[in-house]
């Protein structure tokens, strides 16, 4: 099912950027409603919010809040991408957990030095909707996202927040793995919401080292469970 969703958002993201670059949808003008999209395309609005985001990261549309996405570019930024296929490449998908204990590492240690109390109830609603929705897989992978973006919010820096939006986003197949996989071992699920509150309270306390700590803690550990750690290469 999920395979074929991203499949599907492959698919879309390509049509719509082949029109695009075809000037059916000039650079300037707005795409059509997420919903138009939908109907026109046979696939569910989570979908085209995926589609979105792929062609968004390309380069391709600039979208904001209220107003629906607007061409950018005919052509896409060939600059650094994840693979389609990453869901089914374990090797690229450890390549990629590793990039993010760094970047997420990092991020988690300016939030604890940078964090404002508006950053503290973002993070703070993410984990209560998680803690909510544990055994709910379609909400809780939201959630998760969500926590990992505030914190990056929380880093002030828009570097990081585009980046890590982009690489939660393009994850979301493998966070939802690594959720169904902790759901099958007893108490697994409870362990993996104490990592993001160990992360929280780390940077509650302005304690960087200790957030960049239990962020790596946590992407190494969530890496664990969808056994790529062992595809880590070896420290000479």
């Amino acid at each position: 099912m999920l395979t074929k969703t991203l499949t599907l958002t492959e698919q879309v993201a390509r049509q719509i950027a082949d029109d695009i670059a075809q000037g059916v949808y000039p650079v300037g003008a707005k795409l059509p409603p997420g919903r138009v999209l939908a109907e026109q395309y046979g696939v569910s609005a989570a979908v085209i919010r995926e589609v979105t985001e792929r062609l968004r990261a390309q380069g391709l549309i600039q979208s904001r809040q209220g107003s629906g996405s607007v061409v950018l570019s005919r052509t896409g930024a060939q600059g650094f991408l994840v693979p389609a296929d990453i869901a089914v490449s374990r090797e690229q998908l450890a390549n990629v957990y590793e990039l993010r204990m760094e970047l997420e590492g990092g991020a988690a240690a300016l939030a604890a030095q940078r964090r404002t109390s508006a950053d503290l109830d973002a993070m703070a609603r993410a984990l209560a909707d998680l803690e909510r929705d544990l055994d709910h897989p379609d909400h809780s992978v939201e959630h998760d996202i969500a926590f990992h973006l505030a914190i990056a919010t929380a880093t002030h820096n828009p570097f990081y927040q585009d980046l890590l939006q982009y690489l939660n986003l393009q994850l979301r197949l493998a966070v939802s793995t690594a959720r169904s996989n902790s759901r099958r071992q007893e108490g697994m699920t409870h362990s993996v919401h104490q990592e993001h509150v160990a992360v929280f309270d780390a940077i509650q306390a302005r304690d960087a080292d200790s957030a960049r700590a239990m962020a790596v803690r946590h992407l190494r550990q969530a890496a664990g469970r969808l056994q790529l750690d062992s595809l880590f290469p070896v420290s000479p």
